[in-house]
C-alpha cells in the first residue's frame, strides 16, 4: 500500500513530481461543503474497487476549501477518482453522494470503462465504481513540439472552415486504415485536402472529454457538447489506447496543421456540463460542489437552464471563473491551439442569478489575460434563454457569429419579398450591427450554413426539416430554415432542378467569401454533401452526419469553383503594394455605389430581385490622378428570368473582365484574373437566380 502526506493546495488536479527526492503526484480539488473526501487509486478502468483508498481529513489535507494529498510512488498513467462526503440536500443546494466515482475537475485526461453507465451515475446511492470513468494522471509537459510556432494569422486574412473531428473522416471511403477513421491522427492525414482547398483555419467540434451516452434512448451523442471535462481531449477520437496516446496524438495533430500553416479553432462548450438537470447523472462538479458550480433557481433543487441542455454553469462565481481560465490557458500553452468559438457565450454575462451584467468578469478576464493575447475569440453571442448579444457582445478582441448573415442572404437567395434592404449591410460587415463598436469588419463571422441547421445542399433542396431518424418525432431542430427545394422535396434526377440547385450552392458561396467579415464554411458543403434534410444531426452518428468521400470527384467542379473563389477573395486587390490585403479589408475601404439594372438606380422595393454593387478600391490603389486602379462590379439577379444589367462606363483602354458567372458550367463560371475574358459592350445579362463579378483595372 502506497503511504501519503499531506501535499499542498496548488496547483489544482493531479500534478506530477519526477524530479528530486520527493517522486509522485500532487492532487488538489475544491469542495467547500463536503465533510471529507477520499482519494481512489485504480489498477484498471474496469475495476469494481479501487486498489487503494486514501481517506483525507480535514485537520491535514484541507486548506480553506480545498482538499490535497500528495501520495509517493505515483507516475503518469495512474487512474483515479474521488468520493465526496457531505450532505445530500437538494433543498440548500448540497447534492454529495458518496457511492458515486468522481473526475477531477482539472484532469488532462479521462478513461471510459467498457461497461461505462451514465444511467448508474444518476441514481442516489449505488455505487457506480465499475461503470465510472477515471481521471488519468498524465505528464503535459513531456511532448516535443520540435519548434512549432502558431500561424497568428490575422482574421482579415482567415477562412474558416468548420468540421467535426471524427466525422470528417469516419466514413469508409475516407482511404484511410479502419484505426485512423474518426481519429485526431486521421484528420491530420487530410491536411492536404484542406490546404488545397485554401482554407486558413479548422474550426472543430467540441474535443473536450464528453459523454457519449447523453442522447435519446439507441442514440449517441455525436456533436460532443455534453462535456464532463476541460482540460481531456475526448479519448474516443485517438487511435491510441493509453491516456498519454491520446494527448500526444492530438498535439501531433495540431503540430500537422501548424506546419501547413492552418490554424486550429476550437469550439469549447464552457456554459453547462452533461450533468443535466436534477434526474441527471453525477460525474464530477455536482458531487463535488453542486451550488457553487451550478446556477441554481430560487427552488435550489432545481437548475436554471439557460442552454437548453438542463443546467447551466456558474461563471459568475470566483472557482468557475479560475477553472474556464484554467484550461484555456492549458489549450493555448500546452495543446498550442489558435482559438476558441464558445458555445452560448452569452450566459457568462449572466450572474449567479442568471441577470445579465454590463461587465461580466469572466469576458474581461479572457479578453485581458496575456496567455489569450493574440488568440482568436469567438463568440456564439446568444444563449437558450433568449439573451441575443451579436452586435452587443462585451469587449474589444472578440469575433461573432452573425446569426443575422446567415438568414439575410438565405431569405434574399430564395427570393423573400423585402430582403433586398438588408443585403448592403450583409454584403459590407453588417454595419448595422456592429458599426456603432467602432470595430473592424472581421467582427462579423459570416456563415450560411453551420453544423446546427441545414447543409448547404440541403438549405436547397428541402422546404422543410427531416429529423425523423433522431427519434424525437420531428419536433427537435429550428422550423425557420429560409430554404427552398426548387420544385421537389430532398433528391431528384431532374436536370433542370439539379442545375438551378447547384447555381445557388454557388451563390451562396460567392455572398459567404465576399462579404467583408470573417468567412466560414461548412465541413462538406463544397462537395454538396447532404443530412437529407436533418436540421438536428447531433445524434447521429453514422453516414447522415459523416464526410462522403466519394463526393469529391463527382463535385470536384463545385470544390473548384470554391477554391478559386477564396484565391479571388485573396487576390483581388490590384497594388502590389497591398499585397497581402483581403477583399473584405478593400470593401471596407472602398467607395461604394449601388445600382439596379439601370446605372445609379437601385430598386429598393420589397419586389425587388436585383441589385448591383461597384466597389473602386482606395488607399494605396489610387495612382496620381486620385482615380482608383481597380473597380470590382457586382451583379445580383434573384429573379426568376434574366436581366440585362447596365455596365459603368470606363475611361479609354478599360475593360471589363468577367471573373464569375454562377450560372455558367465550369470551368467557365470563374476564372483568375489574369485570365478573364473581357466583356463586350455596354450591358452584361445575368441569368435568372445567379451572381455575376466583374473586374476592371484603370
Amino acid at each position: 500500500m502506497l503511504s501519503s502526506i499531506p501535499g499542498r493546495s496548488f496547483p489544482l488536479g493531479a500534478s506530477l513530481h519526477q524530479h528530486g527526492p520527493h517522486r509522485g503526484v500532487n492532487f488538489s480539488v475544491y469542495s467547500k461543503n463536503s465533510t471529507g473526501l477520499d482519494l481512489l487509486l485504480f489498477d484498471q478502468v474496469d475495476d469494481a474497487r479501487p486498489a487503494q483508498v486514501i481517506p483525507l481529513h480535514p485537520r491535514g489535507n484541507r486548506t480553506f476549501f480545498y482538499w490535497h494529498v500528495f501520495v509517493p510512488g505515483l507516475g503518469p498513467g495512474q487512474l483515479y477518482g474521488f468520493r465526496a462526503h457531505g450532505p445530500y440536500n437538494p433543498a440548500a443546494g448540497l447534492r454529495f453522494d458518496s457511492s458515486k466515482v468522481l473526475l477531477d475537475p482539472y484532469g488532462k485526461a479521462v478513461a471510459f470503462p467498457a461497461a461505462y453507465d451514465r444511467a448508474a451515475a444518476a441514481r442516489f446511492g449505488e455505487d457506480n465504481t465499475a461503470a465510472a470513468p477515471k481521471s488519468v494522471v498524465v505528464d503535459p509537459h513531456g511532448y516535443d513540439w520540435q519548434g512549432d510556432t502558431p500561424p497568428r494569422r490575422p482574421f482579415a486574412q482567415t477562412v474558416i472552415y468548420e468540421l467535426h473531428p471524427a466525422g470528417f473522416t469516419r466514413h469508409p471511403s475516407s482511404g484511410l486504415p479502419e484505426n485512423l477513421r474518426g481519429t485526431y491522427a486521421g484528420l491530420a492525414e487530410k491536411i492536404p485536402y484542406l490546404a488545397d482547398l485554401g482554407i486558413t483555419a479548422v474550426e472543430l467540434l467540441p474535443v473536450f472529454a464528453f459523454d457519449p451516452q447523453d442522447a435519446p434512448p439507441g442514440k449517441t451523442n455525436y456533436w460532443g457538447y455534453s462535456p464532463l471535462s476541460f482540460f481531456a481531449p475526448h479519448p474516443f477520437y485517438s487511435s491510441s489506447k493509453t491516456p498519454a496516446g491520446v494527448l500526444d496524438e492530438f498535439r501531433d495533430m495540431v503540430r500537422a496543421f501548424h506546419r501547413a500553416r492552418l490554424e486550429v479553432i476550437l469550439d469549447v462548450v464552457y456554459n453547462h456540463t452533461t450533468e443535466n438537470d436534477a434526474f441527471g447523472p453525477t460525474l464530477f462538479l455536482r458531487g463535488l460542489e453542486n451550488e457553487a458550480y451550478y446556477i441554481l433557481e430560487s427552488d435550489r433543487r432545481n437548475y436554471a437552464n439557460y442552454t437548453g441542455t438542463g443546467n447551466t454553469l456558474n461563471a459568475g462565481h470566483p472557482v468557475v471563473r479560475r477553472l474556464i481560465l484554467d484550461s484555456l490557458r492549458y489549450w493555448v500553452s500546452e495543446m498550442h491551439v489558435d482559438g476558441f468559438r464558445f458555445d452560448l457565450a452569452s450566459v457568462f454575462a449572466r450572474d449567479e442569478r442568471g441577470i445579465p451584467q454590463a461587465n461580466p468578469p469572466l469576458l474581461w478576464d479572457i479578453e485581458t489575460d496575456p496567455c489569450l493575447a493574440g488568440v482568436k475569440l469567438i463568440a456564439e453571442a446568444w444563449d437558450a434563454g433568449g439573451l441575443y448579444q451579436v452586435g452587443s457582445f462585451v469587449g474589444d478582441q472578440w469575433k461573432e457569429w452573425n446569426g443575422r448573415f446567415r438568414d439575410d442572404i438565405r431569405s434574399w437567395v430564395k427570393g423573400d419579398p423585402g430582403s433586398i434592404t438588408r443585403l448592403p449591410n450583409r454584403m459590407l460587415g453588417s454595419p448595422d450591427i456592429f458599426e456603432h463598436e467602432n470595430r473592424e469588419p472581421e467582427q462579423s463571422i459570416n456563415f450560411v450554413a453551420s453544423h446546427d441547421g441545414f447543409t448547404l445542399n440541403d438549405v436547397v433542396s428541402y422546404d422543410r426539416k427531416h429529423n425523423e431518424a433522431n427519434g424525437e418525432g420531428n419536433r427537435d431542430g429550428q422550423d425557420d430554415n429560409r430554404s427552398w427545394n426548387h420544385g421537389f422535396e430532398g433528391p431528384t434526377d431532374d436536370p433542370a432542378i439539379e442545375r438551378l440547385r447547384a447555381r445557388q450552392v454557388k451563390n451562396f458561396f460567392v455572398y459567404t467569401l465576399l462579404a467583408a467579415g470573417t468567412p466560414m464554411i461548412q465541413m462538406g458543403d463544397e462537395v454538396r454533401r447532404t443530412q437529407f434534410g436533418n436540421n438536428n444531426a447531433y445524434c447521429q452518428d453514422n453516414e447522415i452526419s459523416w464526410f462522403d468521400w466519394r463526393q469529391v470527384e463527382p463535385q470536384s467542379h463545385l470544390r473548384r469553383f470554391v477554391r478559386e473563389l477564396i484565391r479571388f477573395r485573396r487576390s483581388a486587390v490590384a497594388d502590389p503594394e497591398d499585397e497581402g490585403k483581403t477583399l473584405a479589408e478593400e470593401l471596407r475601404e472602398a467607395q461604394i455605389a449601388w445600382h439596379g439594372v439601370r446605372l445609379n438606380q437601385p430598386d429598393w422595393s420589397p419586389s425587388s430581385r436585383s441589385l448591383a454593387m461597384t466597389m473602386a478600391s482606395k488607399g494605396t490603389g489610387f495612382g496620381s490622378t486620385g482615380r482608383p486602379r481597380r473597380l470590382i462590379h457586382f451583379l445580383f439577379n434573384t429573379f426568376w428570368e434574366a436581366l440585362d444589367f447596365e455596365l459603368p462606363p470606363l475611361p479609354p483602354g478599360a475593360v471589363w473582365r468577367r471573373v464569375i458567372d454562377t450560372n455558367l458550367v465550369s470551368p467557365e463560371d470563374i476564372y483568375d484574373l489574369s485570365k478573364a475574358p473581357p466583356v463586350e459592350g455596354f450591358r452584361y445579362r445575368v441569368a435568372n437566380r445567379s451572381v455575376v463579378v466583374l473586374v476592371a483595372d484603370l
